[in-house]
């Protein structure tokens, strides 16, 4: 793990003046701090003190005047403290630089519309970084779609108005906004005051007590609404990051592009914020297509967008993004999982809510069996998700200590949400969002079957037949209709969605009074219907299963935020040689699987670059052969660094015998095998089926190459 440890501020000894200058130096920067502090007290009481009109105007700006000079001070030293080598995030800076620097450099991303100055948001990948981006969409159909036999669409991007509607998503698809005041630029309002809260909880000057309760409002920050945000803002002096001014009080903004469909411009639509909605909206097809079944899953790999207010962070938030979605259809009280026993032994870290909101606010580690048995996981079904989301990562080359599965909180919870839980990764933005993993219940196929008028629901057979008692309700539709004309479908309709307690009471008032008022909840209109409009009974019914609205167990992956984060992982200098960057990419994703050099530029070798080049292609293997005439060190330095994690070099000896050696990248050591073999061991090394150490084991050590 490649990260630098930030260097605490030192505090001098009691009752002693220290002579180190660094010391003295932090002890003037612990004064400032607190005459600012005192200071700011100063500045909001002579502003009290002229709303009352007991002070002029000049007194106050003086006072503003003396802060500002203060903070001046401040900056300075602190400045001048960190010119000294202990600098608060330097090293997360300086790791980062680095590896975009490498990314950059060698194509694996850069910014869209480079040559025009480029947009905020929005990325190219060049042809390493297609090629990994690739191999791990690759490897999640392979490890979710085929592996859990799930059924693949593929929906439009461009989506009408009514679906993301019934979705929920033109009300409530927000993040909080705020401007600064003097020059109107946009902020998000949360990321501001997550910025200046970890600032300050990682400052060696702030109060420790002060830290924990910032670190509680940290926990929380997704909590709170619009108000709570603003009052924490003031609170904490959270000012506009480029120029210092006061910012607005928050405001929702949607996140959707608006665009317009058909050349009339009369159809409203949106780009899509998500893929999920295209597997709701085809659920009785997707349904039908298995059979009538349950459960069944649905996925789709596709593009989403978001017109984020602040797109910053690289990959880790942008405009137009990959998503990976599954959408795990359920009968609602059964949701065990019949592979449940394959994952639950498995032990990782959980972040359950109990630990964000205790004292020591840290991780446990619990295996998923556990955490179903004790309640923290709601059901067997989202475990199972959740262990096969690790088994995922961890294979695709995150760091499993940097790994962790955090619960949401009670209020980030939509209401009909059961349970929430996302997969964060550490990298040096912080802990990061990856993917998410929810159970649903079944808002969205009830959502979209009122708005749509179309019943999405499955018919549960049951084993044996059951004697159940049920509400019949049966309008007479000629009296209704004649009675109330235009009104007569709302009626119907009404009727129709009454739970069996409101219809049994309608019953009752209808038998005992010959009439009764109907309320419609939806327009607050009542209408009195009589005995003969209506029968209501309750009666016993064998029946053989019953009609359900699914449950979802959806778990939603950030293909752009898990490649960032593999690429932080991945990211190493080597030992001794600053100038030597490596990617560290897991075999499975590499964007090149295997390089084939000649010792140096001789025809003589040539004879043997081809078959290798053919043997390795034949077996699917990414391969590239490089003939130019650096040397072989630099050769293996530039495979290194696109994160290649075989080379084969074919040298003198193999002009007398055939073999040639092939070099693993982390340990730089060589192993001499047979030419003809080396498709198979790669193969194998990238399907996991073999380890490094097996391959030194069978074949005979060459002299290492650094």
């Amino acid at each position: 793990r490649s990260t630098t440890i930030d260097t605490p501020i030192p505090t001098p000894g009691k009752g002693r003046r220290s002579m180190d200058p660094h010391e003295n130096l932090a002890d003037e920067i612990r004064k400032l701090e607190s005459d600012i502090r005192k200071q700011g007290d100063v500045v909001r009481a002579k502003k009290a003190q002229k709303k009352d009109g007991l002070v002029e105007q000049d007194d106050v700006d003086q006072c503003i005047e003396q802060l500002k000079q203060l903070k001046l001070r401040f900056d300075e030293k602190l400045k001048e403290f960190e010119s000294t080598g202990t600098k608060m995030d330097g090293g997360k800076e300086t790791f980062r630089a680095q590896m975009t620097n490498l990314l950059e450099r060698r194509l694996f991303y850069i910014p869209s519309f480079k040559i025009y100055g480029g947009v905020a948001g929005l990325y190219d990948f060049g042809p390493p970084g297609c090629a990994v981006k690739q191999n791990l969409i690759a490897y999640w159909r392979q490890h979710f779609v085929l592996t859990e036999a799930m059924l693949e669409i593929e929906c439009p991007s461009v989506t009408p108005e009514v679906v993301l509607r019934a979705s929920g998503h033109v009300d409530k698809f927000t993040d909080l906004m705020v401007n600064d005041v003097v020059t109107g630029d946009c902020h998000r309002a949360d990321h501001l005051l997550k910025d200046v809260l970890d600032r300050q909880i990682h400052n060696p000057l702030t109060d420790p007590e002060v830290a924990k309760k910032m670190k509680e409002v940290l926990a929380r920050v997704d909590e709170y609404d619009d108000q709570e945000l603003g009052e924490l803002l003031k609170k904490y002096d959270v000012k506009a990051p480029e120029t210092g001014h006061a910012l607005s009080d928050p405001y929702p903004f949607n996140l959707m592009f608006a665009t317009s469909i058909g050349p009339a411009g009369n159809l409203k639509g949106y780009l899509r914020p998500e893929t999920a909605q295209g597997m709701f909206v085809n659920f009785r097809d997707l349904l039908y297509f298995n059979g009538g079944k349950l459960p069944f899953a649905a996925a789709q790999i596709g593009q989403a967008y978001r017109n984020e207010i602040a797109p910053r962070a690289g990959l880790l938030r942008v405009r137009e993004f990959t998503l990976a979605e599954i959408e795990h259809f359920v009968i609602p009280d059964r949701k065990n999982h019949p592979k449940f026993g394959q994952v639950k032994e498995l032990s990782f870290q959980l972040y359950p809510r109990a630990e964000q909101l205790g004292e020591a606010k840290e991780t446990v580690i619990m295996s998923i069996e556990e955490a179903v048995r004790k309640g923290i996981i709601a059901n067997e079904t989202l475990a199972y998700f959740i262990a096969r989301t690790y088994l995922f990562l961890t294979a695709v080359g995150i760091n499993p200590q940097r790994l962790r599965f955090r619960q949401h909180l009670q209020h980030e919870m939509a209401h009909y949400a059961c349970d929430c839980w996302d997969a964060e990764v550490e990298c040096s933005y912080g802990w990061i969002e990856c993917v998410g993993l929810a159970d649903r219940s079944a808002y969205d196929l009830t959502a979209h079957a009122q708005k749509s008028k179309v019943e999405l629901s499955a018919f549960e057979k049951y084993d044996k037949p059951r004697q159940v008692e049920v509400v019949t309700i049966a309008p007479n539709k000629p009296q209704v209709g004649k009675q109330f004309k235009k009104d007569a479908g709302i009626i119907m309709e009404a009727l129709a969605a009454m739970e069996d307690k409101d219809a049994l009471a309608l019953g009752e008032s209808l038998k005992s009074q010959g009439k009764a008022t109907l309320k419609i909840c939806s327009t607050g209109q009542e209408f009195e219907l009589t005995e003969s409009m209506v029968s209501i009974k309750l009666e016993t019914k064998t029946l053989q299963g019953r009609n359900v609205v699914p449950s979802v167990i959806e778990p939603s992956f950030g293909i752009g935020r898990i490649l960032y984060c593999m690429f932080e992982h991945a990211f190493y200098l080597r030992e001794g040689d600053e100038q030597r960057a490596v990617l560290r990419f897991s075999p499975v994703v590499a964007p090149i699987k295997c390089t084939i050099f000649p010792l140096m530029q001789d025809s003589k070798f040539d004879a043997y670059l081809d078959p290798v080049c053919r043997a390795l292609t034949e077996a699917g293997l990414s391969n590239k052969v490089d003939t130019t005439g650096v040397s072989i060190g630099k050769r293996y330095a530039r495979t290194d660094e696109l994160g290649v994690p075989f080379a084969v070099t074919v040298d003198y000896q193999t002009l007398e015998d055939g073999t040639v050696t092939l070099r693993e990248r982390d340990t730089c050591v060589q192993v001499r095998m047979p030419s003809l073999e080396v498709a198979t061991v790669v193969r194998k090394l990238v399907d996991a089926k073999l380890v490094w150490k097996d391959v030194q084991a069978r074949y005979p050590a060459q002299m290492t190459a650094n």
